[in-house]
This record gives structure tokens, C-alpha cells and sequence, in this order.
């Protein structure tokens, strides 16, 4: 029994906004809506973001330029110690941050293999033992960095290694800045890291600030959200932003805690660290939404220019410099949502800046509570309203809520807040938009249900044929006298060699294109494309009498389409292509077919099999499509040319092959008649009458090139030097597919 229309549309409403809470109360994940909340937050984002430059950071570039002047990457701590000196000595800048890890020791002076010969070949030499020890101070690199970068306000940079990416530990962590139990009840910061990557102990252990530089990013590979605080062992680590801004404030200590407050009775806490005096709110997670500011706001700067002095004082004077690369090979590139390759770089200058201005975002701990209860009773008022009042009532509340939901948004942002707004967006949108279409909807039911299950193989026009009477078709296996065709591109190895993977691609979508409209327009439904190979078949889902008939003039056209295609490939220098087609019509298995991962509409059995086979062997006999007795026999439209008896691989029984010519309405006297003259060639050949077969075929080979005929002469030619036994029955054996 159908439950009447109101209640109906009432209970799917109900469901459609039980989805959307469930999806807000962390029960099930609904993906487009969590796209839908990252581009409400981009678009307010680009709207609001502040233009115009920022001359308190800088972005110290190991950009390609740095790279041809100085030499390969990594450079020697010789040359590092020179650029930190250069940064502080000359260009006085506030502070430095290394978005990179030195985690090999510099071997390159050669120090190490002085030492070796002072104590083997030149142990006994007093010269150069003193030498050496001159030396020495001057050569040791690790050690004159470590002392470039004692007594300033640097902080090294490090990655943590998340569980799952194995457990390796290179380098020195310092102690963590922050106890473990200073969030608490909360635990905010990244998922448990098993190992890292860090800096030898020789500078770590100079260095004033430490932090790591993993950038974190969304479902959709986007960074909008990023940890200022990760656990590991005994305590909390602060990112290299917030490192670098401790550094710059002078060095104080990370004073971190929790943030308590209550709401109609409810309890929440959210986590805060304080950088130089600054407090920092941080969303449940430990994170913070990046600040980004538009255009170009922090200056790029040559790191080899700065080691030459060639830049300005006033472009690096008292200012955060952040040393990362943008060289090819370097450089390490996120998505954002002002660009696409985005240096991460720049990311930890955005931070900085936020944290500086106090703008950066966070996500209150109540954010998730007042998404619920908006989603339910908008859901339910809205409901009432349409059910009640009919879709122009319910137009102008929908207009009202979603007014009433951005202004909210926008509240929330000016206090620095991000409170998830799309999904009660999303119920007032997707309620009205249900409500209004529901009769519609209801109504192409069956229509939407043929395309869903058959509108990826046959054409758009078939679909709509059996939407007309759905119960007639379906998707549950059967057997049926059907005709399949394959079809493949000759020598398509060497064919793609001799092309780019982006022609390539062009190359294989124009083809078949081409080929499928071909198969559609005769009412044929596409199985499978296997690489440059199509697969199809007649006469399921929709019956097709002349099925066979069909598939042959679809065969031809192939051929026929292929000189026009490939005035156009030469046109764009791409090679010529050459197909064979191959096509059989016999008993087969047809329907859903495949596992539970996967499944697909398609045909199987020995008359499939052997249509595959037949394509393979077109390039034996020189012809473009070769056929079997059976489709002979279906087909009463098309003439054929019997080519030759054959007994293919997996088979026993021989099967006769024929070339299709041409419709008889269409094909010409003299065609047929020179068709007629090779298959009498070809009987005296299987009676073994070498010499009237031979006279025929070259007979024939004088009037016009035939590929068929030095095939046979070959054949001729091999039998009169080799006989066949007495009881050879005419058929040509094939051992290979």
C-alpha cells in the first residue's frame, strides 16, 4: 500500500534532513558536503581577504637563479654560515625560520679525509699535522654553522613522520615546549607521529626556536587549516610559524592552556597557545585556518643576491625571514585557495602575519552543536512551510533563512570565528529544491531508472525507447541468439610509441569517438573499451531482428570512417590508423556480470570468444573485417566472399570465415563477380588443384591488386614443396591467438 503524496514527501524531507544531522553529528560522512562548506569558506575568504603588501616578512628564496650562481642543493654549511651571518651581520633581520632540515652532516671540505691521511700516509709528517690543525677550524663547515647560528634568533625547522609512513628518527629533537597534560581534557594537535626528520645535534643544539613544518590539508588537497601544536613523546612541539615568532618576541617561553565556558547548561572547552604575549585560539584539533592574505604581500627574495649584498637593506632590515625554495625540483607546492601551486613556504608567512594581527581563524568547540540545532529546526519549519503553504511560500522562507544564515556566517567571521554553515544552507536549499520537484520526480521514475541501468551502454534515444516500457528490459542474465563485434587498432604498440601520452590520449578519444557514434547510430550497445579495443553487441537490451545485418554495416562504416579520420590525424601529424574487425553471431550469456566491487552489463560465452579471435586474425589475410558462417546466414542484406575454412586456438570443430563486401543494393556486378572467381579459386585450392587455383589467382592479380591472392599463391607455393597428407581436410590450423 502507497503511503498518500503528503505524507510521502513528508517522510522523505524528514529522511533528507535526518541525513544532513547525521552527517553534522559525525555519524556518517557525506562528502559533497564538507566540498560545499570548503568553497563557502573559499568564496568568503577571497572576499574578505585584505590587498596590499606586508614589510614585516620576508621569503628568503632558494630560487633557480640561487641555484646556477651557488651551486646545487644542498649547499655546503660553509656557504649557510655565510648567509646567516650576511642576514644578520649586514641586513639586521628580526628573525629567521628554515623551512628545511640539515639533517646530513658537510663532508664536502675534505676535512674528513685530512684527518684519514694524518693518521695513515702522513702520520709521520710534523708539517702537515700542524697544517691541519690550522685548518681545521676553517674547514670544519657543521661547525661554523653552528656557530653562524649561536646567539640569534633562528628557528630550525623539522618534520614529524605520521603513523603508517614507518618509524624512522634522523637528527635531534630539543624537549618539547609544552607538557602533555596542558590541553587537557582535550588532546588537540596532529594524529600520533611514529618518527621524524631533524636537524644534526650539533646545530640543534645552538638553535633558540625549533618547529615542524608539516602542512595539513583538507579532503579536496586543499591547506586552509594548519596545527600550530603537535604531541610527540612526553609533550607538545609548536609549528616552525610559531617557533619563528617565539624567536622574534625575544625567546620567551609557549604558554599554552584551555578555555572553559558554558552555554544553556552545556560545557565547553577550547584550546589557546600564546606566542610572544599573543594568544592564539585554536580549534578543537589544535588547528587554525590560515590567514591568506590576496595578491603578493610578502617579497621573494634571491637567496644568492642576498649572499652577494646586491639587496636593499630596507627589503630585509628588522624583518621575519623565512628561508624556502621555489626552484623546480625544490620547491615544495600546495594547493590553497588562491592557487593551485602555492609555495608552503609562504604558508608559514601567512601564519605569522595572522598571528601578528590577531587574525587568524578558529572553529569555537559550541560550532557543531549550533550547526545541529539549525539543521533540525530549520529543517522542520521549512517542511511545515512547504507542506502547508506550497512551493511560492516556500520560496520567499527559503529566501529568508539562507539571508538569516549568511548574516550569521558573517557575524561569526568578524569575530574571527569559522562556524560551519553549509549544511544548514544545504537544508533549506536542498528541502525547497526536493519539495518543488517532487511531483516531477515521481512522475519520470521509470525514465530516470532505464537510463540509470542501461544509459552508459546504448544511445541516449534507446534509453528513452525503453523508458516507455521498463518492465520489458532488464539487467538479470540471459541467454540469447545475439551478434558481437570487435574491433582493434593494427600494430598499436608501435603506433603509440610514436606519440606523447597527452597526444596519445587525444588520439584514442578522437578515434573512438568516431567508432562509437558508429555503433550507436545502429542500434548497438557498447560493452567495453579495452585500450584502443571496442567491444559491442546487438540485440540486448533492446531486441533487434536483424542484429546481425547490423553489426556488419557498422563493421563497414568503421572501415569507411577511417580515411576521412585520418586526413584529419595527418592534419595534426599523428599516424595513420588501420583497424581490424572481427564478428560473429551464435548463443550467448548476457546481463550484470562481476563482483561485488564492480559490476558491468555485459556478454560472455564461446560465440564471444570467438568473435575476439576473429579481429585477431584479420592481419593474416590482409582484409579489415572477417565474419562467420553463422552471421552469413543471419544477415540477408550484405554480400560476402567466403576467405578460407580455419580451426582457431581452443577450437576443434573448423569454423568458415567470410569478407563482408557491401550491401547488395550498393555493391557492383563486377564486385560480385570477382568475389565469385576467388571462392572458386579457393574450392580447387582445398581439392588440392594447385595449378587451376594458381592460374586463377594470378589472373585475378593482374587485374587489381588482391592481398588474398599472394596469401594463397604462398600457401600454393609451400604445399607444392611440402603436400599435405591424404586426408587434409582443407582448413587452415591457428595455434595462437
Amino acid at each position: 500500500m502507497r503511503l498518500p503524496s503528503k505524507l510521502a514527501q513528508a517522510a522523505l524531507s524528514a529522511l533528507f534532513v535526518g541525513l544532513i544531522a547525521a552527517h553534522v553529528g559525525g555519524l556518517i560522512h557525506i562528502a559533497p558536503m564538507q566540498r560545499a562548506e570548503a568553497w563557502l569558506y573559499d568564496a568568503w575568504l577571497k572576499r574578505t581577504a585584505p590587498i596590499g603588501p606586508d614589510d614585516r616578512i620576508a621569503i628568503l628564496d632558494i630560487d633557480e637563479a640561487s641555484l646556477k650562481s651557488v651551486g646545487r642543493w644542498p649547499w655546503s654549511r660553509d656557504t649557510m654560515a655565510a648567509l646567516v651571518d650576511k642576514l644578520h651581520d649586514h641586513y639586521y633581520v628580526g628573525a629567521l625560520g628554515f623551512d628545511v632540515v640539515f639533517a646530513e652532516p658537510d663532508n664536502s671540505s675534505g676535512l674528513n679525509s685530512l684527518k684519514q691521511l694524518a693518521k695513515s700516509d702522513l702520520a709521520g709528517s710534523r708539517e702537515f699535522q700542524m697544517a691541519l690543525k690550522q685548518l681545521a677550524p676553517r674547514l670544519d663547515f657543521d661547525a661554523r654553522f653552528a656557530q653562524a647560528l649561536a646567539d640569534r634568533p633562528i628557528a630550525m625547522g623539522f618534520y614529524f613522520i605520521p603513523a603508517g609512513y614507518g618509524d624512522t628518527k634522523s637528527g635531534s629533537l630539543p624537549p618539547p615546549s609544552l607538557p602533555l597534560s596542558v590541553f587537557d581534557p582535550l588532546q588537540p594537535g596532529m594524529p600520533s607521529a611514529t618518527g621524524y626528520g631533524a636537524n644534526l645535534p650539533t646545530y640543534q643544539s645552538v638553535a633558540q626556536g625549533t618547529g615542524f613544518f608539516n602542512m595539513r590539508a583538507d579532503e579536496d588537497g586543499t591547506a586552509r587549516q594548519m596545527h600550530l601544536v603537535a604531541p610527540y613523546g612526553d609533550g607538545y612541539y609548536p609549528a616552525l610559524s610559531a617557533a619563528t615568532l617565539r624567536v622574534a618576541f625575544g625567546s620567551d617561553p609557549l604558554i599554552a592552556g584551555v578555555e572553559k565556558s558554558s552555554i544553556l547548561g552545556r560545557q565547553y572547552a577550547a584550546p589557546w597557545v600564546e606566542v610572544g604575549g599573543i594568544r592564539v585560539p585554536l580549534s578543537a584539533d589544535g588547528t587554525v585556518y590560515v590567514p591568506y592574505r590576496a595578491g603578493a604581500p610578502f617579497p621573494y627574495l634571491s637567496a644568492a643576491q642576498v649572499l652577494a649584498g646586491k639587496v636593499p637593506l630596507a627589503q630585509l632590515e628588522n624583518r621575519i625571514v623565512l628561508l624556502g625554495s621555489t626552484a623546480p625540483g625544490l620547491a615544495d607546492l600546495r594547493n590553497t585557495p588562491f592557487s593551485n601551486a602555492f609555495p608552503g613556504v609562504e604558508i608559514h608567512a601567512h601564519l605569522i602575519a595572522g598571528m601578528l594581527d590577531g587574525t587568524t581563524r578558529s572553529t569555537p568547540p559550541w560550532a557543531r552543536d549550533a550547526q545541529l540545532a539549525a539543521v533540525l529546526i530549520l529543517g522542520g519549519v521549512l517542511t511545515f512551510v512547504l507542506l502547508r503553504f506550497g512551493p511560492v511560500v516556500g520560496l520567499a522562507s527559503s529566501i529568508g533563512l539562507l539571508a538569516l544564515l549568511l548574516a550569521a556566517y558573517a557575524a561569526a567571521w568578524s569575530r574571527f570565528w569559522v562556524v560551519p554553515m553549509a549544511a544548514p544552507m544545504l537544508t533549506v536549499f536542498g528541502l525547497y529544491a526536493f519539495n518543488t520537484a517532487y511531483g516531477f520526480f515521481a512522475a519520470s521514475r521509470n525514465k530516470r531508472q532505464m537510463t540509470k541501468l542501461f544509459g552508459q551502454y546504448v544511445p541516449p534515444e534507446l534509453a528513452a525507447e525503453m523508458s516507455q516500457d521498463p518492465a520489458h528490459y532488464t539487467m538479470d542474465g540471459q541467454s540469447r541468439d545475439m551478434t558481437v563485434l570487435f574491433s582493434d587498432i593494427r600494430g598499436f604498440t608501435n603506433f603509440s610509441e610514436n606519440l606523447s601520452p597527452a597526444e596519445l590520449s587525444e588520439v584514442l578519444n578522437a578515434y573512438l569517438s568516431s567508432m562509437t557514434h558508429i555503433v550507436q547510430n545502429q542500434r548497438g550497445t557498447i560493452d567495453k573499451y579495452i585500450g584502443d579495443a571496442i567491444m559491442a553487441f546487438w540485440n540486448a537490451p533492446v531486441d533487434l531482428t536483424d542484429h546481425a545485418s547490423r553489426a556488419v554495416q557498422t563493421a563497414l562504416e568503421m572501415q569507411a570512417a577511417l580515411p576521412d579520420l585520418n586526413k584529419e590525424f595527418a592534419a595534426r601529424g599523428w599516424p595513420d590508423v588501420k583497424i581490424g574487425v572481427g564478428v560473429n553471431t551464435g548463443r550467448m550469456s548476457v546481463g550484470n556480470m562481476g563482483s561485488e566491487f564492480r559490476m558491468s552489463y555485459t556478454v560472455m560465452g564461446d560465440a564471444v570468444n570467438l568473435g575476439s579471435r576473429l579481429e585477431g586474425i584479420t592481419k593474416q589475410y590482409g582484409v579489415g573485417i572477417l565474419v562467420t558462417q553463422t552471421t552469413v546466414e543471419a544477415d540477408p542484406v550484405h554480400v560476402f566472399m567466403k576467405v578460407d575454412d580455419v580451426r582457431v586456438k581452443g577450437k576443434v570443430k573448423p569454423v568458415a570465415i567470410y569478407q563482408p563486401l557491401g550491401r547488395k543494393d550498393e555493391l557492383s556486378e563486377q564486385a560480385v563477380m570477382s568475389a565469385r572467381v576467388f571462392e572458386e579459386a579457393y574450392k580447387r585450392y582445398q581439392a588440392c588443384d594447385w595449378d587451376g587455383a594458381e592460374k586463377i589467382l594470378n589472373e585475378m592479380k593482374e587485374t587489381t591488386p588482391f592481398a588474398l591472392a599472394d596469401i594463397y599463391l604462398e600457401r600454393i607455393a609451400h604445399f607444392r614443396e611440402a603436400p599435405p597428407p591424404a586426408d587434409w581436410d582443407g582448413v587452415f590450423v591457428y595455434t595462437t591467438k
